[in-house]
C-alpha cells in the first residue's frame, strides 16, 4: 500500500474512533459493564480476520506480539471498563475525554524514548491539556482542585483506568512504530483481549446474558466500526504519515464529544466544551514545538 493511502487509512479510523466513546457505553448500559466489553471484542475479532485475516508469526518480532499485545489488551479493558462503570452517560463522556490525552502522551513517551529534550513550551502545551481535563470535570465553569478530587472521589475506578488506559496506548502506539516491522498483529491481540474480559465476567456476579434484536443489532454495527478503526490505524500508523495522522488525531475530542451528545442524548455545558478545546489547543502546542525541535 502506498504512503497516501495508508495515511487516508489512518484518518478514516480516528473518524471512525470518534463514535467509540458512546457506542461502548451504549453496549454496558444494555448488557452490562464486563459481559458487554466481552462481547464487542469477541465478535471484533471476528471482524478483524475477515478484514486483515490471522497475522503471519513467522518472521515477527517477539517484543512486537508480546509487549503489543499485552498492551492492547489492557488499553482496551481499561477503556471498556472504565465506560462500563461510569455513573452516568455524563460522566462517561467526561471519561472519554480523559482517554484522548493519549496523543499528546504518545509525542512524550517518543522524547523520553528516543533520549530527547522537551523544551518549556513542550510542557506548557501537556499542562494545558491536562487543565483542560479538570476544567471539563467542574461542570459549571469555577474550576479548582478541590471540585476535581470531588469527582474523582465520586467514582475513582473509573478515572483510574481512564487515566492509566491514556498511558498504555500511548505506550501501545511507539512500541508498534518501533518493533511491527510491517506486521500487523491486532487481530490477535482483540482474541487477547476478548478471552481475558470473558475470564473477568467468569469471575464476577453481573447478571447472565440476555439478547434482544437491538442488543445485537448495536454489538454489530460498533464492532463493525471498532474492527474496521483499528485495522486501518495500525495501517496507518506503520506504513502512513505519523506526524500528520498525529496532528489530525488531536482533533478526536472535539468529535467523540459531539457524537455523544447527540448519541447519548447529553446536554454538554459551555465549560466542558471549553475543556475539549484546551485538550486539543495543548496537544496542538506540543506536536508543533516537537516537530520544529
Amino acid at each position: 500500500m502506498s504512503r497516501n493511502s495508508a495515511t487516508l487509512l489512518g484518518g478514516a479510523a480516528i473518524l471512525l474512533w470518534s463514535t467509540s466513546v458512546a457506542l461502548i457505553r451504549d453496549i454496558s448500559e444494555a448488557l452490562g459493564a464486563s459481559v458487554g466489553a466481552a462481547m464487542l471484542y469477541s465478535v471484533s475479532t471476528v471482524f478483524l480476520l475477515l478484514l486483515i485475516g490471522w497475522p503471519k508469526l513467522r518472521g515477527c518480532s517477539r517484543s512486537y506480539f508480546f509487549w503489543g499485545g499485552l498492551l492492547f489488551a489492557v488499553y482496551e479493558i481499561c477503556l471498556a471498563l472504565s465506560l462500563g462503570y461510569a455513573s452516568d452517560r455524563g460522566q462517561a463522556i467526561e471519561l472519554g475525554m480523559i482517554n484522548y490525552l493519549w496523543p499528546c502522551l504518545t509525542v512524550m513517551l517518543a522524547i523520553m524514548m528516543n533520549g530527547q529534550r522537551g523544551g518549556l513550551a513542550v510542557y506548557a502545551g501537556l499542562l494545558l491539556s491536562l487543565f483542560g481535563i479538570g476544567w471539563l470535570m467542574c461542570g459549571d465553569g469555577t474550576w479548582t482542585p478541590l471540585h476535581m478530587l470531588h469527582n474523582i472521589r465520586q467514582n475513582p475506578l473509573s478515572y483510574s483506568l481512564a487515566f492509566c488506559g491514556a498511558i498504555i496506548w500511548a505506550l501501545y502506539c511507539n512500541v508498534t512504530r518501533k518493533y511491527a516491522g510491517g506486521k500487523n498483529g491486532v487481530a490477535l491481540f482483540s482474541l487477547t483481549t476478548s478471552l481475558l474480559l470473558w475470564l473477568k465476567y467468569g469471575f464476577s456476579h453481573e447478571a447472565a446474558l440476555v439478547f434482544t434484536s437491538t442488543v445485537v443489532l448495536q454489538l454489530l454495527v460498533t464492532d463493525a466500526i471498532m474492527g474496521a478503526a483499528y485495522a486501518a490505524w495500525n495501517i496507518g500508523i506503520i506504513q502512513g504519515n505519523m506526524t500528520l495522522l498525529a496532528t489530525a488525531s488531536y482533533f478526536t475530542p472535539v468529535l467523540s464529544a459531539a457524537f455523544a451528545s447527540l448519541w447519548l442524548g447529553v446536554d454538554l455545558t459551555p465549560a466542558f466544551w471549553q475543556g475539549v478545546v484546551m485538550v486539543c489547543a495543548g496537544s496542538l502546542i506540543f506536536w508543533w514545538f516537537t516537530r520544529r525541535a
